[in-house]
C-alpha cells in the first residue's frame, strides 16, 4: 500500500492596521485586516479572499475591521443576470466611440497624467492626489497575481480612461478606475464596469466584484445602480435586489448581523 504525503503549507499570517480617518463617513475611523500575497500560493489565496470580501491593492489583501461598524458591504455583479437600466444603456450609446485595450501593468506617464488630473479634480483632499509617478508605477505594476491596465481611449486614439482589474477564476475585479474628468457627462467610470461586465461574459467568468458599497456615502451610490448584484453577509454572498424588493429595511438588519 502506497501512503501519500500531504503537502503543508507555511501558515498565512494577518495583521490589523491601526486606526485612520475613515474615507467614506466623516468623523469614523478605519481598521483593516491585512495579510501579504506572495510565493506560488498568491492567486488561490487572493481567490479565496476576495470570495470572502477582502480587497487587493499592490501584493497586499484586505478588508475592514471597525469596530462598531459594517457600512462597508462587499458587493459583486451577477454577470448572466445583468440587466442594464436605460440610463446605462444610454451611457453605452454615448461612448460607442472609445476602444479598450488590456494592457499588461506596466505603468506609463501617459497614464501617470490622466491619473493626476482625475485626482486633482475628483479628490484633491485625498491622499491618492499626492502619489508620485513612482507611487503610480507601485500601485500598477506591484502585483503578484494576473493584473491588467485596461485602456479607454477615443476615436483620436487620446487616453480618456483606464481601470486597473484582476483577473480571478470566478470574475473580474475592478481594482481602481480613473478618467478625464472634462468628460464627466459620458459617465466613465460607469462605462468601465458595463465593459468589464461584457468582457467578464465573453470569458465565461460570473462575476464582476466592485469593492465594498457604501450605503451612507455618495460616493459610493452608483455601485447600487447595477442590477443584478450580490452582497456579501454573515459569510455567504445573497441577492440584494430580491432582499431590498421583498422586505424593505431588510438591509439595515442583514449588514447589522453580518
Amino acid at each position: 500500500m502506497t501512503h501519500s504525503k500531504a503537502v503543508s503549507r507555511p501558515p498565512q499570517f494577518f495583521y490589523a492596521t491601526a486606526p485612520l480617518p475613515c474615507p467614506y463617513l466623516a468623523g469614523r475611523t478605519e481598521r483593516k485586516v491585512v495579510t501579504e500575497l506572495s510565493g506560488v500560493g498568491a492567486e488561490a489565496l487572493h481567490d479565496r479572499l476576495s470570495r470572502g470580501g477582502f480587497r487587493r491593492s499592490h501584493n497586499i489583501a484586505y478588508a475592514p475591521v471597525c469596530q462598531g461598524c459594517r457600512s462597508c458591504i462587499p458587493i459583486r455583479i451577477v454577470v448572466n443576470d445583468f440587466v442594464p437600466s436605460r440610463t446605462q444603456r444610454r451611457i453605452a450609446a454615448m461612448n460607442t466611440d472609445l476602444r479598450a485595450f488590456e494592457m499588461p501593468p506596466r505603468a506609463t506617464s501617459e497614464q501617470y497624467l490622466l491619473f493626476q488630473r482625475y485626482q486633482q479634480a475628483r479628490h484633491s483632499d485625498g491622499d491618492m492626489a499626492a502619489m508620485s509617478f513612482y507611487d503610480y508605477r507601485a500601485m500598477v505594476e506591484d502585483t503578484p497575481i494576473e493584473t491588467w491596465l485596461v485602456e479607454y481611449r477615443d476615436g483620436a486614439d487620446r487616453l480618456v480612461g483606464a481601470c486597473l482589474t484582476d483577473r480571478m477564476r470566478d470574475g473580474l475585479s475592478a481594482v481602481y478606475s480613473f478618467f478625464a474628468p472634462e468628460l464627466a457627462r459620458r459617465s466613465l467610470g460607469t462605462q468601465s464596469i458595463l465593459w468589464l461586465v461584457e468582457r467578464a461574459a465573453e470569458l465565461g467568468l460570473p462575476y464582476v466584484y466592485l469593492g465594498y458599497w457604501v450605503p451612507e456615502s455618495p460616493k459610493m451610490a452608483y455601485k447600487s445602480r447595477f442590477r443584478r448584484t450580490q452582497i456579501l453577509s454573515g459569510g455567504v454572498w445573497i441577492d440584494r435586489d430580491n432582499l431590498l424588493a421583498g422586505q424593505p429595511g431588510a438591509l439595515a438588519a442583514t449588514v447589522t448581523a453580518g
